[in-house]
């Protein structure tokens, strides 16, 4: 989630940090006055050469954790002048140079509002075109300046209120079916998939717990509708992201231009169309409890569904299971936690007893996606390393003060104020009622990133 300062500030600020739809002020005070002012090292080089090489760097020749470090170095700065892409040569009105932010101590500055403006952005001064959006800005390019900002994430936060009567029931029901096919897979096949599973699985859980619309009325939405929200996430998303297909391929069509919205129209208009029809109950809501017309509530409803929690969880989810499944001496330490309190049925209140399942979850949120900040040595211990009771105990509990995967630390709270994820407590909850699911289901799992190998059934 890319951040800009408001005009008190003399320059740009960015982070590194994943969004799904900031936070209290910092938790640091200010530095002494008494302390000398420093030039921001770093430099942003020759116009149009200086953002070209950068773009290289950052995707090429680098990647972007070894972008940031070797700068990291090189300055033997945290804080520092450079560019990141999109950058030329069709990015019009998009400005590449930013001050890099990459420690907990100066990015929990980021969060306070009377400092950093979050308008019209999303990885540096990048934003996609507003049709993708239906052109309204929804909630999450919106400053908590700008009034709208305010009704829309307390719209936001409403609805996932209504969400918790039917989002444990519901996630537990596309778990099973979720489940069920990766069995008869492994069955049949020696091993299963669990990335299209997992993703209609989601897509049918989010949907009905979010807007209370059932896809299975629209069989073209049904079965096609989470491939409808990859192709229009995948085309706002492209100029930001390293793909790793040969180069310079990639540098020439993905990272280049802005996609042009027409590719994704049909299917995103039928999702709004699905929605329309469908969500007609909560539509009426937004209108008569917070005064939106329908066009803003469902483009914003699309947004918060594809984008932050579809898109989030695409990424959050697959990357969770990964370890569980490579890792048998894990696997064996949480069975033992859960089928220990989980008693007859599995809740977010049985989850919530069990210490080493959140601190998996935290972790891997730490890790994956992977902002650097989050890497920093002088907080976290062997930084670049997964371990899993990393945030049990007190000690591990005041970790979570640093802990910025959801545009805030974990410890804040989502309000209309700022910009931290409205999801946040939800996406962890959901996260550990994963583990949860698996090790009651399974006595034992292997797999990699993409695949099950092996199940063995827990008796029950």
């Amino acid at each position: 989630m890319a951040m800009g300062t408001k005009m008190t500030m003399p320059f740009r600020m960015m982070s590194m940090s994943p969004g799904m739809p900031s936070s209290s002020p910092p938790t640091q005070s200010p530095a002494p006055a008494s302390l000398p002012l420093r030039t921001i090292p770093g430099s942003y080089g020759w116009p149009l050469l200086g953002p070209v090489s950068d773009r290289l760097d950052y995707f090429w020749f680098q990647g972007p954790d070894t972008f940031f470090k070797k700068r990291i170095e090189k300055h033997k700065s945290t804080v520092f002048r450079t560019n990141v892409p999109p950058t030329f040569p069709f990015f019009a009105g998009v400005n590449p140079n930013v001050v890099a932010v990459l420690d907990t101590k100066s990015f929990a500055y980021l969060f306070d509002m009377d400092i950093v403006e979050k308008k019209n952005i999303l990885v540096g001064e990048f934003m996609p075109s507003v049709k993708f959006t239906g052109n309204i800005r929804t909630c999450a390019y919106l400053d908590t300046s700008e009034p709208q900002h305010t009704q829309l994430k307390n719209f936001a936060m409403d609805v996932l209120k209504r969400s918790s009567k039917v989002w444990l029931s519901e996630l537990v029901a596309s778990l099973d079916t979720m489940w069920d096919t990766i069995d008869t897979d492994v069955s049949q096949k020696g091993s299963g998939s669990y990335l299209i599973p997992l993703q209609k699985a989601l897509f049918k859980f989010l949907v009905k717990s979010l807007t209370g619309a059932d896809p299975s009325n629209s069989p073209e939405i049904a079965e096609g509708g989470h491939v409808m929200l990859d192709k229009w996430l995948a085309l706002q998303l492209l100029p930001t992201i390293k793909i790793g297909i040969l180069q310079p391929l990639e540098e020439i069509f993905l990272h280049s231009f802005a996609y042009p919205f027409f590719l994704v129209s049909g299917d995103y208009n039928k999702l709004c169309q699905f929605i329309t029809d469908e969500a007609k109950e909560l539509l009426l809501y937004a209108k008569t409890e917070f005064g939106l017309n329908q066009e803003e509530t469902v483009h914003n409803l699309l947004f918060i569904l594809g984008f932050n929690a579809f898109g989030g969880f695409s990424i959050f989810l697959p990357g969770l299971i990964s370890r569980i499944a490579s890792d048998t001496e894990l696997q064996e330490k949480l069975r033992n936690e859960v089928r220990q309190n989980s008693g007859p049925s599995l809740s977010f209140e049985s989850v919530m007893k069990m210490p080493l399942v959140q601190s998996v979850v935290y972790e891997t949120l730490r890790l994956s996606p992977p902002p650097l900040v989050m890497k920093d040595p002088e907080v976290f211990d062997d930084p670049e390393s997964f371990k899993a009771d990393r945030f049990m105990g007190e000690e591990g509990r005041e970790l979570l003060s640093y802990l910025y995967w959801s545009n805030g630390p974990q410890t804040g709270s989502p309000s209309e104020s700022n910009k931290q994820c409205a999801a946040k407590d939800y996406v962890t909850l959901t996260g550990s009622m994963m583990v949860a699911y698996l090790l009651k289901r399974y006595d034992s799992i292997k797999g990699d990133s993409a695949s099950i190998t092996a199940v063995e059934k827990a008796v029950k």
